[in-house]
């Protein structure tokens, strides 16, 4: 008898669900073809307006008022709020990496990588302190190097585009003495090209975490120590960041002899699940659904036509409003303008199948290498005795720091210590959950000295590094400087 691959493994209420989700992905992208194919820019342009007076009249009077200038602060006080407002204003409409780093008075490189299975991977570098231009970019600086890499439906941006110089961990690492490295997955907004696929092509976007692992991770860091001349380099990791490094650090033992501290930053292993009860149910039973949602090349990519529509703020509202509903993150952590800004650099292009992959590891509870098998384990029977290889986390040799907030629902340290290594050491962020460990008000206090700590006991050249109260005191001072000035 034939198996259907859905009957048995959904409940009622689950089958709802996905016949709900169908339509509304349906109208949305009936909607998305009409803006983009039918409506004339100055009526989006207007809908844009029309948004904005609408979320001032219903709910932004706060935001009116929080602009106003504050008669009984000081003109500094005031002062420092306009350069802020004026900053994240700026940041949120910069177009690239380049511009938010200028924003800071910084002067980044772009280098490309071809990895062995064709794609062109865009790296950034930050080599120069702020105001400062490297003379000969794209050779060694003599710096100790560190390499920065994104999460899940990001790219590079996500770790500059903060409203302060001093909580924005690439900027504060230059200053330190390090020669700053970003890297971005293929597929998303650096690289999206290939010497064998077009982005049209599904067969470019026919890639999970075991791609990164196997190439894109390796692949960068090969790159970089080639152009440093550098023996090793630190690895810091943000959410899927530090996925892909287990993964790679798990299946090429010479990669552990490359790097000398692996920090991860809201570290992601084998997920419990969502906070959504009905999309986690749904996904675990069979995350393969995910394809047909989204289709086998890149998900949620009318995310950008969305943001380019509607008033930033109430963009915002909907992206906190997701995360609540989707992880039970409230992001109480990060500022309002801080969002505001930030929001419109969260997003970049990933393959559905990447993502189909994280359903597939947590509906296992382990960190597996994806399934190219559909069929259900409830259907799997003791003789099959059939499971995906996992990724082997106990071989990795590289010393680990995770640094992990106690409210974020992805994180279960006692499971994920399980899996890793004995000499990985954690550290608990209190009251912090996921995005705000990137971009939370606090980060200079609570995240980046705890980086600058685990670098210092690691790096192999602490005499090239400046003191590290002295390197952020710097940044500080420079930022109340600007501020004074206006």
């Amino acid at each position: 008898m034939a198996r259907v691959p859905l009957i048995g493994r959904l409940s009622p209420r689950e089958y709802i669900a996905l016949v709900f989700g169908l339509i509304f992905i349906a109208f949305e992208g009936l909607i998305r073809l009409v803006i983009l194919l039918l409506l004339p820019r100055i009526l989006i342009n207007w809908f844009y307006e029309r948004s904005r007076s609408l979320f001032h009249f219903l709910g932004g009077r706060g935001l009116k008022k929080q602009a106003a200038r504050d008669p009984k602060a000081t003109p500094q006080v005031n002062a420092q709020r306009h350069a802020k407002r004026s900053m994240a204003d700026q940041i949120l409409h910069a177009r690239d990496f380049g511009e938010l780093c200028a924003l800071h008075g910084y002067t980044p490189e772009e280098h490309v990588v071809l990895t062995k299975d064709g794609y062109l991977l865009g790296l950034h570098r930050i080599s120069s302190t702020k105001g400062q231009q490297n003379p000969r970019p794209g050779i060694s600086t003599g710096k100790p190097v560190v390499y920065l890499h994104h999460g899940l439906l990001m790219n590079s941006e996500v770790w500059v585009c903060l409203t302060e110089a001093e909580r924005a961990l690439p900027f504060v690492l230059v200053e330190q003495g390090f020669d700053v490295w970003l890297g971005n997955n293929r597929g998303n907004k650096y690289s999206k090209k290939s010497i064998h696929h077009g982005p049209n092509s599904t067969k470019f976007w026919d890639f999970s975490i075991d791609d990164f692992a196997w190439h894109d991770i390796p692949d960068s860091i090969k790159h970089i120590l080639d152009i440093t001349k550098a023996p090793k380099l630190s690895y810091i990791g943000f959410s899927q960041g530090t996925a892909q490094a287990f993964a790679a650090l798990s299946i090429h033992p010479q990669l552990n002899e490359k790097i000398n501290v692996f920090i991860a930053l809201a570290p992601a292993l084998s997920p419990a699940g969502l906070s959504a009860s009905i999309v986690d149910g749904l996904m675990k039973s069979s995350p393969t659904l995910m394809f047909l949602f989204f289709g086998r090349k890149s998900i949620l990519s009318s995310a950008t036509m969305w943001q380019s529509i509607l008033y930033p703020p109430i963009f915002a509202k909907v992206i906190d409003a997701s995360l609540i509903w989707m992880f039970n993150w409230h992001s109480r952590n990060i500022n309002p303008s801080q969002k505001i800004a930030a929001y419109a650099h969260l997003y970049s292009f990933a393959s559905t199948k990447s993502v189909v992959h994280w359903f597939q590891i947590m509906r296992n509870g382990a960190f597996l290498m994806y399934d190219d098998e559909v069929m259900s384990p409830v259907v799997r029977t003791a003789v099959s005795s059939y499971r995906p290889a996992r990724f082997p986390t106990k071989n990795i040799v590289t010393p680990i720091v995770l640094l992990y907030g106690d409210r974020d629902s992805l994180v279960d340290i006692d499971a994920m210590m399980s899996q890793l290594p004995q000499h990985t050491e954690a550290r608990r962020l209190h009251t912090y959950e996921h995005i705000d460990i990137l971009w939370g008000k606090d980060v200079d206090q609570d995240v980046i000295p705890e980086v600058l700590d685990a670098l210092k006991r690691y790096c192999e050249d602490k005499d090239k590094l400046t003191g590290i109260v002295n390197g952020v005191k710097r940044i500080e001072d420079e930022t109340d400087g600007l501020s004074d000035s206006l």
